[in-house]
């Protein structure tokens, strides 16, 4: 009896050690400490790399894509054990009462013990095991790819309030100077140098203006309550960004370079790996038409105290497939595989349209941009100051120095939202095509 359960013993101490010293143990993934956004509020302005680290911090979506390692992590510990079913032993202690012709009764106390083990004979381990690496590095290819969509997210919104911060500026220069040509106007009315009309309507122009300059100081709000919620900082705090909106004549990647990174984003990497992971799983699925072996050792004392009997067994037993033979299983994993595929076939043909569509918008908008800014912009703002000066000598009417006051803060605003259209488009061609280089 010392034997036998001395070899039991030893056997399942052995399996225990080897589940204990896997490859992948099942760690919590310890997620970052949450930011103090008080703390960081105080340190306005905020720059775009700044942002960046507080989303990446705080995020609460990015949080818990990262919290579902552990998950994936304790599938592949499992899957990486030395057996997939767990051992079971049985004891079992009996006391007999045995009638005896001499004696009232006879007592006879009898024991047995037993190991049984359940193998997989058709390679399921290796499935298995395959099967969860490639979601484990799916995962990680995941987050990755959640991680990059939000920091494009969070640089459009931080495009967004600087575009508007210098609409702001702009729109307060402009009320500055309606307001300067008012008083001029007023002033020249009371000399009766200018008519009523001349005087109402630089009056008008000037409310129009603040208008305008109101309204874009609501929609500046809006953008920085905007860019608060993504960081996850208090509803009080709206940040105050520094940055600038500027259309570089030259990109630091050339298009080849671009899809040559659209092609290995993190994105299809992800899919690739779901589709390897779905090909395992179908081969598992397969694989499980063959029956498991259950092996079992058994030993046991039996019979009087004179006679006793050691019995030692070995069993095995194998079920026979013949009505079920797992077809559920083999056709929604044979299902899973062909949505892989196809989704990974769509998501490459999508990814190359879409940065070929990009590529062309953003050199539209540069040639745009410099156009306004170079060839239109810079002779209407000289067009501005002459009229400023004529009509201050009375050279020209107010009709005619307003017509030339707008004409200039239309193109600057048409050049503005040319410069944040650039600034949006290339932040969304980088983020569709994976680019990692240097901004």
């Amino acid at each position: 009896m010392k034997k036998t359960l001395l070899l039991l013993l030893g056997l399942l101490t052995a399996l225990l050690a080897h589940a204990q010293n896997s490859r992948y143990p099942a760690n919590p993934v310890a997620t970052p400490a949450p930011v103090d956004a008080t703390a960081t509020a105080a340190n306005f302005p905020l720059t775009l790399e700044a942002a960046w680290q507080l989303a990446d911090q705080s995020n609460p979506v990015l949080n818990s894509a990262r919290a579902n390692l552990a998950a994936a992590e304790g599938q592949l510990a499992d899957a990486q054990g030395l057996l997939w079913n767990n051992p079971q032993i049985a004891a079992e202690r009996l006391r007999r009462t045995v009638p005896d012709p001499t004696l009232n009764e006879r007592t006879q106390r009898e024991w047995n013990v037993g190991l049984t083990q359940t193998l997989e004979i058709a390679g399921q381990q290796g499935y298995r095991r395959t099967a969860a690496e490639q979601e484990l590095a799916a995962l990680r290819e995941t987050i990755e790819e959640a991680r990059r969509q939000l920091r494009a997210e969070v640089e459009q919104k931080f495009v967004r309030v600087v575009s508007l911060q210098l609409r702001a500026e702009m729109e307060t220069g402009l009320v500055d100077l309606i307001k300067n040509n008012s008083a001029v106007t007023r002033k020249r009315f009371d000399a009766g140098e200018d008519t009523k009309l001349d005087a109402n309507l630089a009056e008008v122009e000037l409310g129009r203006t603040r208008n305008q300059l109101e309204s874009v100081g609501e929609q500046l709000i809006q953008a920085r309550a905007d860019l608060a919620m993504l960081l996850q900082l208090p509803a009080e705090k709206l940040p105050v960004v520094k940055g600038a909106l500027v259309a570089k004549p030259e990109l630091p990647y050339t298009l080849e370079q671009l899809l040559a990174a659209a092609a290995s984003r993190a994105q299809l990497r992800a899919l690739d790996y779901r589709e390897q992971a779905a090909r395992n799983r179908l081969g598992l699925e397969r694989a499980a038409v063959y029956p498991d072996v259950t092996v079992g050792l058994s030993s046991a004392r039996e019979g009087p105290g004179d006679a006793r009997e050691k019995i030692v067994g070995l069993s095995v037993s194998l079920p026979l497939p013949l009505f079920r033979r797992n077809a559920a299983g083999i056709g929604k994993a044979s299902a899973e595989l062909t949505q892989a595929e196809i989704e990974k076939q769509a998501a490459g043909r999508d990814t190359r349209a879409r940065v070929l569509a990009l590529w062309q918008k953003l050199d539209s908008l540069h040639q745009r941009t410099q156009r306004l800014d170079q060839s239109v912009l810079q002779r209407l703002e000289e067009n501005q100051r002459l009229s400023t000066v004529a009509y201050r000598a009375g050279e020209i009417s107010l009709v005619q120095m307003l017509l030339a006051t707008r004409q200039v803060l239309d193109t600057r605003r048409e050049v503005l939202e040319a410069m944040t259209d650039f600034a949006l488009t290339r932040s969304e061609l980088e983020q569709s095509a994976g680019w990692t280089g240097t901004k």
